[in-house]
């Protein structure tokens, strides 16, 4: 019921935010890449495409048949792995709304009958809908309470030799622990965006190794993501958006209240983005 609760939260939150989003940035609903260092100066809108050419390049994603994106938002890496690869791609999401956009940004781009973006819980996803050589999770599991079933959830996904490539929101590595002031910052965030608790890059790294995940690569791109925040908060400032956020509601309004928390987190080095890479043997 817990689960069920917060899955109604997070479909909610993106049903009524979902057309803002698509309005100002377009179909890639994640962040932008700027440089390791986060010092290159470029479109932002390309930055986030830059941000999946490098993800795959990091990844060592050479070829890819059949792909699950979980947590696909309107299809944007689905369609990418697509065109890239030629892969049929099945892309789950919670949100209905995001699911009706999705399927008209297939359309337009030709790729319907290998793009299929459906309304449902990534839990529900079963092996025989495959076999799945690529999982695909793109600023999704953050959303997931519990980490150990998700990570146990890509593994019986999977082909034998298929690949889990995973970026999503940590905090940062422990020790030392995080303090009060940083768990008060992290449970602000989570409240105002639906989330469960984080955990870091190395406890999912622990996780995947648990689990019998092989090749497994970890990596921190916070500073290479950061500057996208101060882009968000620049283009949400603008009054037409402002008023798209009054229209959007008090759910979509908190969420642009979080941008500042999220700026401070990365600011403080209490969040992360925090990339991992694993194989089934």
């Amino acid at each position: 019921m817990e689960n069920a609760t917060l899955n109604q939260r997070i479909k909610s939150f993106y049903d009524q935010s979902t057309p803002i989003w698509l309005d100002t940035w377009g179909e890639h609903m994640h962040h932008g890449f700027y440089g390791l260092d986060g010092s290159e100066k470029k479109d932002h809108v390309q930055a986030q495409v830059d941000l999946l050419d490098t993800f795959v390049e990091w990844g060592h994603l050479a070829k890819a048949t059949k792909v699950l994106d979980a947590g696909c938002g309107v299809g944007g890496s689905a369609r990418y792995l697509a065109n890239r690869f030629g892969a049929d791609v099945l892309g789950v999401t919670l949100s209905s709304v995001q699911a009706e956009q999705a399927a008209g940004y297939n359309q337009r781009a030709g790729l319907s009958h290998q793009v299929s973006i459906e309304v449902r819980d990534m839990f529900t996803v079963q092996a025989s809908e495959g076999p799945f050589d690529l999982i695909w999770s793109m600023e999704s599991a953050e959303h997931i309470r519990d980490k150990q079933a998700l990570l146990q959830h890509f593994w019986n996904l999977l082909q034998p030799g298929g690949r889990l490539l995973m970026a999503t929101w940590c905090h940062r590595d422990t020790p030392p622990p995080l303090s009060q002031v940083e768990h008060k910052l992290l449970d602000r965030v989570c409240e105002l965006y639906h989330l469960p608790p984080w955990i870091s890059i190395a406890e999912y790294e622990q996780l995947a190794t648990t689990i019998g995940f092989e090749q497994i690569k970890t990596a921190d791109w916070s500073d290479a993501v950061a500057p996208f925040w101060k882009a968000v908060i620049q283009s949400a400032l603008k009054w037409d958006r402002m008023l798209g956020l009054l229209k959007a509601g008090w759910s979509t309004m908190k969420g642009a209240y979080a941008m500042q928390y999220m700026t401070k987190g990365y600011r403080r080095g209490l969040i992360r983005f925090g990339l991992l890479q694993a194989v089934k043997p």
